[in-house]
């Protein structure tokens, strides 16, 4: 299976992510600018792996489109938060929180699309949960003051991170199940 030969790429995410987490929860009273620019980076990096490993998978991922789509966004909110980092926090947050709802549908979507080929990936379904769960909040719920916006997006950040990392587990256990019946 060529998707889970790059397995690697799914950990880079979710090293990614957790070191963002890590990053927002260490230091929560970064100005806004730092907040945006590490979060624009973060995304860009995301959104570019992603679009990768779901166009190295070829027709073997069921949700290729949904996942090319989602990096595209991810490069696109990326650049633009790197464009234009003086955003206003109101900004920052409705770009989060869309890219949250956007990432967490797509994720809990290629759970389900997984689980037609394989069986139901629960730490996709978990990461795809967190996300839009996050999305949801920072759109319904807005949190007064950048250092408790970083500490959300750093909780929410370092288990999204958790859940990629045992996905990319399950992906590297399956390349060399594929491997060794090749």
């Amino acid at each position: 299976m060529l998707f889970t030969r790059f397995w690697w790429l799914t950990a880079i995410r979710g090293v990614l992510a957790i070191l963002f987490g890590l990053m927002a929860l260490v230091w929560p009273g970064l100005t806004l600018l730092a907040l945006v620019v590490l979060f624009g980076v973060f995304t860009l990096a995301d959104g570019i792996l992603l679009t990768v490993s779901a166009l190295f998978a070829g027709d073997r991922l069921a949700h290729r489109g949904t996942a090319i789509l989602a990096g595209v966004l991810g490069i696109a909110a990326g650049i633009v938060v790197l464009v234009w980092p003086g955003m206003t926090a109101l900004v920052l947050l409705v770009l989060i929180a869309v890219w949250g709802v956007v990432i967490g549908f797509v994720e809990i979507g290629g759970a389900f699309a997984y689980r037609a080929q394989r069986g139901l990936e629960w730490s996709g379904l978990l990461r795809g949960v967190l996300v839009l769960v996050l999305g949801l909040l920072l759109l319904f719920l807005p949190v007064s003051g950048a250092i408790a916006i970083a500490w959300l997006i750093g909780v929410f950040a370092i288990a999204a991170g958790v859940a990629l990392l045992v996905f990319s587990a399950r992906l590297r256990k399956l390349s060399r199940v594929a491997e060794a019946s090749s």
